[in-house]
């Protein structure tokens, strides 16, 4: 978009000096600059000597007229006839105007040409880039979102199986099987006299008391129970 203050000196195509005055910063001015040059094309250098920017910019626009840089023509229609560099009805296109300043003077960028944001942006950055540039920010804001919502579904598949069970190192695993393999001699053991230590005669009634009394809880189910006092009575054992 176009700022408010400079469409009023927008068009689809300009004289070479209106474009000039457009350049120059003198829109303002432009009614009184007209009626000094009248039908010539290029004012002299005792017209305007408080602008002499006016004049270097109309010489800079022929320059490229004359070397076939910016297309011209007669009264907006493009037409490359050199007769026409002495017309006084001479035209430039908007869009190539925009095309040349671009190319040949990418630091000039006059608002009847740019909008806020390409006169903002640094010269060696192109308008073309920027979009890129926001198209590939959209595309990973895109991704992000996937990968949030894939994050947010494990977590909630975590939490539905509970917390993972935690694996102890080998050496942890071996001291905790000596306690309760230590335990087990103990409940189901005799004293050298000959008296139970416990009420416990087998290994399946301490089983059956540990979930009647921890039914729930992580690790008090039969299957895990009697394989871990299985391997209890291994370890002490083989020790």
């Amino acid at each position: 978009m176009y700022r408010s203050d400079s469409i009023h000196y927008c068009r689809t195509f300009y004289r070479p000096i209106e474009a000039a005055i457009r350049w120059s910063g003198l829109e303002r001015f432009e009614s009184r600059i007209l009626e000094v040059v009248g039908t010539r094309n290029i004012p002299s250098p005792e017209d305007f000597p408080r602008w002499p920017m006016l004049r270097l910019n109309v010489e800079r626009i022929f320059d490229a007229l004359r070397n076939r840089e910016l297309p011209y023509g007669r009264a907006g229609i493009t037409c490359d006839d050199p007769s026409l560099l002495d017309d006084p009805q001479l035209t430039i296109r908007h869009v190539d105007l925009r095309a040349w300043m671009t190319r040949f003077y990418p630091s000039h960028r006059p608002a009847f040409l740019f909008d806020d944001i390409e006169r903002q942006l640094h010269p060696a950055i192109s308008v073309e880039a920027v979009q890129a540039l926001l198209a590939d920010r959209e595309a990973l804001r895109a991704q992000l979102a996937d990968h949030q919502r894939e994050i947010e579904a494990l977590r909630k598949e975590i939490r539905r199986q509970g917390p993972p069970e935690r694996v102890l190192p080998p050496r942890s695993e071996t001291t905790y099987l000596n306690i309760v393999g230590g335990l087990l001699t103990l409940l189901l053991g005799k004293s050298p006299s000959g008296t139970p230590y416990s009420s416990f005669e087998t290994m399946e009634a301490v089983i059956s008391a540990l979930i009647a009394h921890h039914e729930g809880r992580p690790g008090i189910s039969e299957r895990t129970l009697w394989a871990k006092f299985a391997a209890a009575k291994r370890q002490v054992g083989a020790a």
